[in-house]
Formats: C-alpha cells, structure tokens, sequence
C-alpha cells in the first residue's frame, strides 16, 4: 500500500474577486504535467462564490461533474431544462455527454461555498442528463454514505465510470474504517476539520492518493467533514 499526501497550500489558486478557488489538479491556466488527475478523477475544486457572482452560460461535453455544496446554496439551470437551487446534503450531478450548456450562481445573501469534481467518463457520445439527490450525510454522522457509483447502488446518483464518491462527517474523537481493495485507487479530500488518516495528519483541504489494500481508519480530532472517492 502506498499513501501520498497533497497538502491544501499546495494546491493551485486562482482569485477573480468574485470567485476564489482552490485546485486539487491542474486547471484553467494552471498547469503541471505531473498533476493532471487521478485516475479517473480530473477536477477537484473547492469553490468560494461572493453573493451575487457565478458562472454565466457555458458549454461542457464528455465529462461526468459533480457539485458538492458545502455552505450556502447553488443555482443551477441547464439546456436539459433543468433547473433549482442544491444545497448542503444535496448532490448533483450533470452528465454532459454530446454536449449540455449551464449556468450556475450563488443563491442567497451569503457567499456559497462548494466542491465541484468532475470525472472522466467510461466513453465519449453519452446523452447529456441531470439529477441531484439529498443524502443524510449531516442527519447521519459517523457514517459512509454512498452519493454516487457508476451502478446507482445503495439510492445513489448514477454516473458513467466505474467510480464511487462517499462522504461522512464524524463527530469529534469518532473515527471511520475506510474500503480501499487492492486492485483500485482511492482518494480522500477533507472539506472541514482536521484529523489524520493512519500515521497522517490531515487538515481542511488536504488531499491524499492511495493505493493498494489497506486497513486504514479516519480518526477526527474534532468534528471532521470529507470525500472519499474508489476508483478503478
């Protein structure tokens, strides 16, 4: 088993007023040719939007995104016709297959902090599609809720890649088993508190790439909130 951690300061950072956004991997113009994902996980930023800012219309295709909000709420609209607000314990998730155009902008007076992941799909020419969910991750802590898989198991939001995306929050001093297999990668990123995960010590931010069996449990030193992500 090895385990790499990615500290949050090392991410990438980009700042536009309006938006101010943290990088997992190489993004917009920043660039790096040895941080260009994992596996199949592309993007991982974490997203703050000032009330009242957002991204205008804009086209995606072939690529499987997902927001994760973490405070405050998102509007969404697409060429789907889709349309709503997400907010924290809710998922969504935008195929964009042959090609879908979106917008999204904070909802509310508050600034709208969230996660946005996108992971490449199993092929390219899927029909575009729309769906978002909420989950009991807050309702339910010290557990690992299933948000989505490549087969919609466990009520999850389905996806073309054969991926899963958990997430928990523990209270502080609980700690959590984590299912990492042998033939698969894994991926945690924490998105509050801090903890450590084995030996490492873990903070808002951090990354950590894993891969190979392990027996491994996320310990919180107080009250900790994060992604893991099982990939092929």
């Amino acid at each position: 088993m090895t385990m790499s951690h990615h500290p949050a300061q090392d991410r990438f950072h980009s700042n536009f007023g309006w938006l101010d956004s943290w990088h997992s991997f190489s993004f917009g113009n920043h660039y790096d040719p040895e941080r260009l994902g994992y596996a199949a996980l592309r993007v991982i930023n974490d997203d703050l939007i000032a009330a009242g800012g957002g991204f205008g219309t804009h086209p995606h295709r072939d690529m499987e995104i997902i927001s994760y909000p973490v405070v405050g709420g998102l509007a969404h609209k697409d060429s789907t016709g889709s349309s709503g607000v997400v907010s924290p314990g809710e998922v969504q998730v935008m195929s964009a297959g042959t090609g879908i155009t979106h917008s999204e902008h904070a909802a509310g007076e508050g600034t709208t902090r969230l996660l946005q992941i996108w992971i490449m799909p199993d092929r390219e020419g899927h029909s575009p599609r729309y769906d978002q969910r909420h989950f009991a991750v807050h309702e339910e802590p010290n557990v690992l809720h299933t948000l989505v898989s490549g087969d919609g198991r466990d009520a999850s939001l389905s996806i073309h890649q054969d991926a899963i995306m958990y997430a928990a929050k523990l209270t502080a001093g609980s700690s959590l088993n984590l299912p990492v297999q042998a033939d698969r990668k894994a991926w945690v990123q924490i998105v509050n508190g801090s903890g450590s995960l084995g030996a490492q010590q873990l903070q808002r931010g951090d990354g950590v790439a894993i891969e190979g069996e392990a027996e491994l449990a996320m310990q919180a030193d107080d009250e900790l909130e994060f992604l893991l992500f099982d990939l092929s």
